[in-house]
């Protein structure tokens, strides 16, 4: 899934984007409320984290403009502000939950979860993919292959996530390092290479039935033969 993260303090934005990413989360970052109108008018986002203290406008007010627009993502709001009234006013303006600062990391993932799980987007999404033998728990993260559980890295289990998504079709390293890694970088860089190598040793491990395929100056495919 992909998040809008609009922080303005470098510290806390980089702690939160590693976290994020670690946990399997596209992520997008902006340390203006300006910055965060263009990143969510350019990318389609599953939720958004937006802390009120931005130097450019409250982070209410970007939250109302984000609703103005028609942007239904759920939104995750961070703030150093304690009092009830702030609160409710956070919520009634836009928000669906209130994170009060300083946080644990563990929270904020565990109410990013449940937001994400109440979305509108979410309930018309599989919580499973399947191809052949191959499973994907999408809600508990796991990968199995008939009976054995894949140890799969966070990147790892987006990249197979994005294969089974695209089951039978064939897509490029282009496609896959804007998808799963949200970015757009030379396509000539071996990184897609590297994790698919990874990725189909412990998919396709002892099994008679290959399942992800390379196709030759074009890029890669999930399918049974």
């Amino acid at each position: 899934m992909r998040l809008l993260l609009v922080e303005d303090d470098p510290a806390i934005q980089s702690f939160l984007q590693r976290a994020l990413a670690e946990s399997g989360y596209r992520v997008d970052t902006a340390c203006t409320a300006l910055d965060g109108e263009v990143s969510a008018s350019e990318h389609l986002h599953d939720a958004f984290i937006v802390d009120l203290g931005l130097p450019d406008m409250d982070g209410l007010d970007l939250i109302v403009k984000f609703r103005a627009r028609g942007l239904s993502a759920p939104v995750l709001i961070l703030s150093a502000r304690r009092s009830v009234d702030d609160r409710v006013k956070g919520l009634e303006q836009g928000g669906d939950d209130y994170l009060i600062k300083p946080f644990a990391i563990a929270e904020l993932l565990a109410r990013l979860r449940n937001l994400l799980r109440r979305s509108p987007a979410a309930q018309n999404d599989p919580v499973r993919l399947q191809a052949a033998d191959l499973q994907l728990d999408l809600v508990r993260h796991e990968a199995r292959r008939g009976d054995q559980l894949l140890q799969l890295t966070p990147q790892e289990f987006s990249l197979l996530e994005y294969l089974c998504r695209n089951a039978g079709r064939v897509v490029t390293r282009t496609m896959i390092l804007d998808h799963v890694w949200g970015m757009r970088i030379d396509p000539a860089t071996n990184v897609v290479d590297v994790h698919i190598y990874r990725l189909r040793n412990k998919v396709d491990h002892n099994s008679s039935l290959p399942l992800i395929h390379t196709i030759r100056g074009v890029g890669y495919v999930l399918k049974n033969a």
